[in-house]
């Protein structure tokens, strides 16, 4: 397949014609699967899919096989289909694509599928997705909750990884890569033209994708924020390899005056000299493209991290006298509405984005609007702000963690896409953040402005997720007077004191605990000076971001409802919970995301396992129960902590394990759960405990927890 002006465009959610929409999804999602494979068929030998040339990214053989497993993941979780196609490689490539402190990125921790295996499983895949896109039902416009939407997300998806997965390519040994007709690199090299700044007159600018929009959109392009942009001046090229060079002739690298407290203590890990796409042979600069290295292109876009872009902004206030940085997300914009349109009106791609010309990045000077170049494609453009949601920011039920813990102001905006950006991520609305420390096909223009006041969207940093916020308050929050009257005490620790007794009282062995079902961690830190080591997973990772923000010593702020449109604002830290002996004894909890249903392998070998509220929450507490046992060491314990209260909007009945009628007879969530456990478990005891959540100051949701220990046959 030719890659290079072969891409198709994203469909609009509208139409005339169903079956006609029918089959402009199903050709965009063969599109982005031939070309994500055509990308991958670039690695030459099979041992290149298991090197790590990025540390801090898994090795290509987990973003092989994750596009695919998405697929099913989400289509499981949307109760689209009900059976798995391959659990271990489901398992194993779920999760883990970003430098989070929840992703596992140990590779030892993985026992990773053969290249083949997950080719036969993508085949698998791909026939699957294509029966259910020519057998879905289908209305239009495409709603959010729509199995069309969610084939879509599945393309968008595909497409962002096929750009992340480029990256790491172009980090492999040279050895390890075919050239490729169908990923030809620009042949247009020579000297760069001198930069300098442009004029543009500030404004207004409303940010945010609306709702009427005609395309697939991920969940933060959504709501809106107007941000007053003063009167700038912008660099009128990318910052080219050859203006780059005068960075580090003056010693750029060195000096550590330039550079961020964030951007020394990088240099200090990494030692750089140089981007990292670059290598030099004797006193010669070369820069690796995708399957190749070349004489470096003096006149092409320097390819950093926003470290170092920031650094090169110092160092450029210093020469210049002015104030120089990196635009902001409102001030990129303004440069945006130069360019009428979006990608789907477009009659003339116009920059360096959608695959439209070549395979790596081309001179900066070649794409022009109103004097200014390559204000969308070529290469992402870091800028100065911090990545948040827009007044309105509502989370997709299924993606529930695609951007919410991007929201942590480690993670800064890139615009305007690169060459290998299609899809979504060549809209006008597209919103993608990465750590300043990340590398992407990424460069920079700068800006110049008369004041430091850089015109952001203000970063709340509240949490403001009402699920969220009401788990935040019920483990760390103060007890509230009704609670005091009531007699209830705090669910978490009075669920942890049950554990610890229950354990005094068996001689339980406590060198390993799996908490499963943690939610934001109290449970865990309660029980962490009772463990030598506790792994803590939970379904989602609008959760475990903040346990993991209080186990490295931070607070966390959200808010709760008081009356109506009336907040309460809360900060909490670890002291809050009262209980810790030291604080050191936190840091033998590993947080990780994971789905109690398909764990991975590496998940195993506890003394106890504790499942809170995991039996209600998954989608298939059937195959939790069936599985258990394997994870647990000899004579070890099982405490599951449930109401029964399964829903049809989580798992199918089918599913369930009780609250309905077998054979004409009730059966209860305890039925059940003797019946799948009685195989490998004794039933030890059974308690119930009271759990209050706060919905408002004076409304709140009281449940009986019904606490089970059992204990794993000899």
């Amino acid at each position: 397949m030719n890659i290079i002006d072969n891409q198709s465009i994203s469909p609009l959610l509208s139409g005339e014609l169903v079956e006609n929409k029918r089959q402009e999804i199903k050709q965009y999602f063969i599109n982005t699967w031939q070309t994500y494979d055509s990308l991958f068929n670039l690695i030459k030998n099979d041992d290149a899919f298991y090197s790590k040339p990025e540390p801090l990214r898994h090795p290509l053989i987990f973003y092989f096989g994750h596009t695919a497993s998405f697929y099913i993941n989400k289509l499981l979780l949307g109760k689209f289909i009900f059976s798995r196609v391959n659990e271990k490689i489901e398992s194993v490539c779920a999760v883990g694509v970003d430098e989070m402190s929840w992703d596992d990125l140990n590779s030892e921790n993985y026992q990773w599928p053969t290249v083949n295996e997950v080719r036969e499983y993508r085949q698998q895949v791909f026939s699957l997705v294509c029966k259910l896109i020519d057998d879905m039902p289908l209305t239009l416009p495409i709603e959010s909750d729509s199995l069309a939407w969610i084939m879509l997300m599945g393309s968008e998806h595909e497409r962002i990884h096929l750009e992340t997965s480029s990256v790491i390519i172009r980090m492999l040994p040279i050895e390890h890569v075919t050239p490729n007709d169908n990923w030809l690199a620009c042949s247009d090299v020579g000297d760069a033209p001198k930069n300098q700044l442009i004029n543009v007159h500030g404004k207004n600018v409303l940010l945010g994708k609306p709702e009427s929009a005609q395309t697939y959109g991920w969940d933060n392009e959504y709501g809106e924020a107007e941000v007053v942009v003063p009167d700038f001046s912008t660099s009128q090229f990318l910052v080219s390899n050859q203006e780059f060079i005068e960075f580090i002739n003056a010693g750029g690298y060195q000096n550590l005056a330039y550079w961020t407290e964030e951007g020394q203590q990088w240099l200090k890990y990494k030692k750089p000299s140089m981007p990292v796409f670059w290598l030099k042979k004797g006193e010669e600069y070369f820069q690796r493209n995708l399957t190749q290295e070349i004489l470096l292109p003096l006149n092409w876009p320097a390819e950093v991290n926003y470290l170092e872009a920031k650094a090169f902004c110092n160092f450029k206030t210093e020469q210049t006298g002015l104030i120089i940085r990196l635009p902001s997300e409102a001030e990129w914009s303004c440069l945006r509405d130069f360019i009428n349109d979006d990608i789907n009106q477009w009659q003339q791609t116009p920059g360096n984005i959608n695959l439209a010309y070549s395979a790596s990045s081309s001179p900066v000077d070649r794409y022009e609007h109103n004097g200014i170049y390559d204000i969308v494609g070529n290469v992402w453009q870091w800028t100065e702000s911090p990545i948040d949601g827009f007044n309105g920011f509502e989370v997709h039920p299924l993606y529930d963690d695609f951007s919410t813990p991007t929201f942590d102001g480690k993670h800064n905006l890139i615009k305007g896409g690169s060459w290998i950006s299609t899809g979504n991520e060549a809209t006008r609305y597209s919103r993608y953040a990465f750590r300043r420390h990340f590398f992407q096909h990424a460069g920079f223009r700068y800006v110049a402005s008369k004041s430091e006041h850089i015109p952001n969207v203000t970063l709340n940093r509240y949490e403001n997720d009402e699920i969220v916020c009401q788990e935040l308050n019920a483990q760390y929050g103060k007890e509230s007077d009704i609670a005091s009257t009531l007699g209830i005490k705090n669910y978490s620790k009075a669920l942890v004191s049950f554990i610890q007794a229950t354990i005094k009282n068996n001689d339980i062995n406590t060198d390993k605990l799996l908490d499963l079902g943690c939610s934001v961690g109290a449970s865990s830190f309660l029980l962490s000076s009772d463990f030598s080591h506790i792994d803590a997973i939970d379904f989602s990772a609008r959760f475990i971001q903040h346990g993991v923000q209080l186990q490295q010593g931070g607070c966390v702020r959200y808010e709760t409802v008081n009356e109506g449109d009336i907040v309460n604002y809360h900060e909490v830290t670890l002291t809050d919970l009262g209980t810790l002996n030291s604080s050191a004894d936190v840091q033998n909890i590993l947080f990780s995301q994971g789905d109690a249903a398909n764990l991975k392998p590496v998940f195993t070998g506890y003394d106890v396992v504790v499942a809170q509220q995991v039996l209600e929450k998954s989608y298939n507490a059937k195959a939790f129960l069936e599985t258990i046992h394997q994870r647990i060491t000899s004579n070890g314990y099982l405490i599951i902590a449930s109401d029964y209260q399964f829903n049809e909007d989580v798992s199918s009945k089918d599913k369930w394990i009780g609250g309905i009628k077998v054979n004409g007879e009730n059966r209860t969530g305890f039925d059940g759960l003797s019946d799948y456990l009685s195989e490998h478990f004794s039933l030890v005891e059974r308690e119930s405990l009271p759990r209050l959540i706060s919905q408002s100051t004076r409304n709140f949701s009281l449940s009986q927890q019904e606490v089970s220990v059992w204990q794993l046959k000899a």
